[in-house]
């Protein structure tokens, strides 16, 4: 058996990305753990009808976890089929129930259903971190619902918002995420027990005289394992269920990637409100020493897009399985749906790592609502104006000049006099008092009815949780 090190070629996702519950499933002892489990379920139906004695049966569960890669490697690079190689494997180990093993069967009797009993196994996890995440959401959002920040459209201020409003809208998304995983899911299915064309005529040959009939063996056997089957498939489950799921995946990088790219710009110092847990020993930069680059949301961002490009070879799949099959596919779902597992499980670990961690930085966000927040509170006083009887266009004329003038001064560094001209017009006082004024000019209670709506995100979370 090859021996993986260093000195060769391995996956990231072997050794740096994701974690152990994820690669265990799509390692290649379980795989041959669930397909021996698969053996004996069809075994154990067939009993039922004869055609398997107890004494085989026993044998086989006896032998079920006793795995040997490098006997099935070495039949393998003889006999050049890796299915075979496993069965002859498991034969040798069980010499009374050999004849019995995969009877009637095709590879992709075994194979689909290994494959959709590990999604199944695989999406758990996705969904269970999702909720940690999620729940992570929501604890933010309690803490941070009222607390008002200046909002960007164009990258450029706009009006205020509040730290919990915004992260409402990833928890929002987040949440039917979930859901949709939730409903892929539960409708997983194998491709059953149905032969080399989907027809299953060799079960029912095989059957003939006996007391059950395709069908029923085959309920038998998906009962085992506790998975429903396709209906109808050809040699292969429809291809269109790998498609599936790799686009819930791929909605899901969607979310975390938006999120993640906005805490990015938030962690820039021009902005400077939020920022990724930061080591006492950690090093941003191996030639700038002060650097405090957002590595986690990077990588992150880069995993995600590498997730979303993986739908596109399953999209190719299903759509270009011939007739009632081909080997075209085989190749690529080796390497597409581990390795889409195995990157949204980093994706979600360090999202966590980073959420449960993260540093909101008040004083940058005084700042920035003292700079820019009292451009959008004008807005609250041209309201006023109007509602005085003031004429709507002069007062936005001259609320605008004063505008202009105070941007300016910001971007030359200088202190915004924006609210001390505004409130000592002479013509604004003539319709509002100084200090209505200046009440009206406090950009932290322009925030509308955000905080209402983080707590609606938040109740609609809970529910999921």
């Amino acid at each position: 058996m090859t021996s993986f090190t260093h000195d060769t070629y391995i996956s990231p996702f072997t050794w740096r990305y994701s974690n152990s519950k994820m690669r265990e499933i799509y390692s290649e002892k379980h795989k041959r753990i669930l397909l021996r489990k698969i053996w004996i379920a069809l075994a154990s139906a067939q009993k039922e009808a004869n055609l398997v004695t107890q004494k085989q049966l026993e044998e086989l569960l006896a032998h079920k976890t006793d795995i040997d890669i490098e006997r099935a490697t070495e039949i393998e690079s003889k006999i050049h089929h890796d299915l075979m190689a496993e069965i002859k494997t498991y034969a040798e180990q069980c010499p009374n129930a050999a004849a019995i093993i995969h009877m009637g069967a095709t590879s992709m009797d075994i194979l689909d259903n290994m494959d959709a009993i590990r999604i199944k196994e695989a999406l758990e996890i996705v969904i269970n971190k999702s909720k940690e995440l999620l729940s992570l959401y929501v604890d933010k959002m309690k803490e941070f619902k009222n607390l008002p920040c200046m909002a960007f459209t164009h990258i450029q201020p706009a009006e205020p918002t509040t730290v919990g409003y915004r992260i409402a809208q990833s928890a929002q998304d987040l949440i039917d995420d979930i859901k949709e995983l939730e409903l892929v899911q539960k409708d997983i299915k194998g491709k059953g027990m149905k032969g080399a064309v989907g027809t299953a005529a060799s079960y029912s040959e095989l059957l003939k005289g006996t007391n059950l009939n395709p069908k029923e063996m085959e309920d038998i056997v998906m009962n085992k394992l506790k998975i429903k089957a396709f209906n109808a498939a050809t040699q292969v489950y429809t291809r269109k269920q790998d498609l599936r799921v790799v686009n819930a995946l791929s909605n899901l990088a969607c979310t975390l990637y938006k999120f993640f790219i906005d805490f990015r710009l938030l962690q820039s110092p021009p902005i400077g409100e939020w920022s990724e847990p930061f080591g006492k020993n950690q090093v941003g930069s191996s030639a700038m020493p002060f650097k405090r680059n957002p590595i986690n949301s990077e990588k992150i961002d880069s995993l995600c897009r590498f997730i979303s490009s993986q739908a596109n070879t399953l999209w190719q799949n299903s759509a270009q399985t011939l007739l009632e099959r081909t080997l075209d596919d085989s190749a690529n779902r080796r390497i597409v749906l581990p390795n889409s597992f195995l990157a949204i499980d980093e994706v979600l670990i360090t999202s966590i790592k980073v959420v449960s961690n993260m540093n909101i930085h008040k004083t940058a966000i005084e700042r920035n609502m003292k700079s820019y927040g009292i451009f959008a509170a004008s807005e609250r006083l041209l309201m006023e104006l109007g509602r005085n009887g003031a004429n709507r266009q002069e007062m936005h004329e001259l609320i605008r000049e004063h505008s202009l003038k105070a941007w300016k001064e910001v971007q030359e560094g200088k202190e915004n006099t924006l609210k001390e001209n505004l409130i000592n017009d002479k013509v604004i006082l003539k319709y509002v008092s100084k200090d209505k004024a200046n009440d009206l000019l406090n950009a932290d209670e322009y925030i509308g009815d955000a905080p209402l709506r983080v707590q609606m995100v938040i109740d609609e979370a809970l529910k999921v949780l």
